[in-house]
């Protein structure tokens, strides 16, 4: 078989000529590419706008809750890992409805329920009576980073359970037998309404979402949410909300935050 014929090298004009040709072409390529990235930035920066972002970005929001929606499952849990993987001091990041000290003796937690009349107070005692739980997992920002924290607490599922919560009935939940009765949304707040936000009950009835008065083995301080804060494995971080002062199960999809602000509803993981 005949061998590929080998081409000298180029040298002096013929190399200088070469050159030349290949950065006009690379000039003109990279030119064109960066007009069409142009165009398409500017395409989507002017499109019109829905629900407070360009439309193709809300469509693609959109489709990641579709996504998330039909992979989600009570048995996917998210990865653990042991104590040793805890380091340091848990990262303080978003402060919003955290203003003022809370005496942990005087706290209350408020519960709603959408047509069920009246408001049922707990007690932090009330929660912490309950079975504890804890889970040492990777809480994951929307900003980009994350880090692998201890939450210690009660399990959501376990104290909806407990004090017939989250039905319309008033009956302890059963999501198998009789999910008619679930109501189809949480609304979780601070005291004072600052900061709120939304959840599907499928999400908040995940094993690992957890109401915790301790985070990396130590009770919570104000900036984490003292005396009590949610946290979900399944979600993405702001979802985790810090100061719970009020629970509201509800049918009708209820407000967020960040979603107020055009961020993603769902924030799904």
């Amino acid at each position: 078989m005949p061998s590929a014929k080998t081409l000298p090298p180029l040298t002096g004009e013929a190399a200088e000529r070469e050159m030349r040709r290949l950065t006009r072409r690379s000039f003109v390529t990279g030119g064109l590419a960066a007009l069409a990235g142009l165009g398409a930035w500017r395409w989507l920066t002017t499109a019109s706008p829905e629900g407070g972002l360009p439309w193709p970005l809300r469509r693609a929001l959109r489709f990641n809750q579709w996504l998330g929606e039909s992979l989600f499952s009570s048995g996917r849990l998210a990865p653990t890992f042991p104590d040793a993987s805890v380091q340091g001091s848990p990262r303080t990041n978003g402060l919003v409805g955290l203003d003022g000290d809370i005496d942990p003796a005087a706290w209350q937690l408020r519960i709603q329920h959408e047509g069920r009349g009246g408001e049922h107070v707990l007690r932090l005692r009330d929660v912490q009576a309950l079975p504890r739980m804890d889970l040492v997992t990777e809480l994951k920002c929307v900003e980009g980073w994350s880090e692998v924290m201890h939450f210690g607490g009660v399990s959501f599922r376990d104290f909806v359970t407990r004090f017939g919560l989250a039905t319309k009935s008033g009956q302890a939940p059963d999501a198998e037998r009789n999910p008619q009765d679930l109501y189809r949304y949480v609304y979780l707040a601070t005291p004072e309404e600052d900061y709120y936000v939304g959840l599907d009950m499928e999400s908040a009835m995940h094993p690992q979402t957890v109401l915790c008065d301790t985070m990396n083995w130590q009770p919570l301080t104000g900036q984490h949410g003292a005396p009590l804060r949610l946290y979900l494995a399944v979600k993405y971080g702001y979802k985790s909300l810090k100061r719970v002062g009020l629970i509201r199960f509800q049918d009708e999809r209820p407000a967020d935050y960040w979603a107020d602000r055009s961020y993603d509803w769902y924030a799904g993981l």
